[in-house]
């Protein structure tokens, strides 16, 4: 049973009016694996992302989380969004809500967990991402990449299956990606399931036991980290290799 992926993409396709966002896509992600998904602007890698847990609906196709397919609205689909945690660029928090409370919000909420136990989880995730001193602060209060560190804890509040991340650092100041960066690397050592939109090749090197490479909509290549930065397969690979890792 354990050869079950935790994320499986079978044909899928999605369109933006006449625009084809994502074309054929074939993903497959085994459990504690990390994929990094790399490639140009506009080559369908957040849409890919955000069909994983049905923010984009698609329009043909199949997308299974641990085996089960991804129901189209209501409560099932509550219950798998569950399962499915996810970091975008932006943070998203509650601003009228401390960091502590940020983050016991959806445990008590979806999860149904008394007040203490999801305070004691939640300053144990706010520690482990190097924040527990914040607890008592506002979201304003506090630099962005402490801002998306709270982010990932409150992701992680919910005991998800897999994490799904869409470029969690590009809206940072250079000085604290690595913060966040690092807290990922970590999670990622630890055997949680991660896919990772980003334009982050330290990682993707350090961090990713695949990258997938997206163009024009299409899984372009798919290879381990040191093959795809070392002697990528496609033209279309080697130009933007070329391009971002000249600078």
């Amino acid at each position: 049973m354990t050869d079950t992926p935790m994320i499986r993409m079978a044909s899928v396709e999605k369109h933006f009016g006449d625009l084809h966002v994502l074309r054929n896509i074939n993903l497959e992600v085994a459990p504690g694996q990390v994929v990094v998904v790399l490639g140009p602007s506009g080559s369908g890698k957040s849409t890919l992302c955000r069909t994983i847990n049905r923010l984009e609906p698609i329009d043909s196709g199949t997308i299974e989380i641990d085996g089960k397919v991804l129901p189209e609205e209501g409560k099932a689909l509550a219950a798998l969004r569950a399962d499915v945690g996810m970091v975008f660029q932006s943070f998203n928090l509650f601003a009228h809500k401390t960091i502590l409370e940020n983050v016991t919000l959806a445990p008590i909420k979806v999860r149904k967990m008394n007040k203490a136990e999801a305070e004691a989880k939640g300053m144990a995730l706010l520690e482990r991402v190097g924040i527990a001193d914040q607890r008592d602060k506002y979201p304003a209060q506090l630099s962005g990449g402490q801002q998306q560190r709270v982010a990932i804890a409150r992701a992680l509040a919910m005991n998800p299956k897999v994490m799904l991340f869409d470029e969690p650092t590009s809206a940072l100041d250079p000085e604290m990606v690595n913060e966040v960066l690092d807290v990922m690397t970590t999670l990622a050592k630890e055997g949680m399931t991660m896919l990772v939109v980003t334009h982050e090749m330290g990682f993707a090197r350090r961090a990713a036991d695949r990258v997938v490479f997206m163009a024009n909509g299409e899984i372009v290549e798919d290879a381990p980290p040191d093959e795809f930065f070392t002697n990528p397969k496609s033209a279309r690979a080697k130009d933007f290799l070329g391009k971002i890792l000249t600078h």
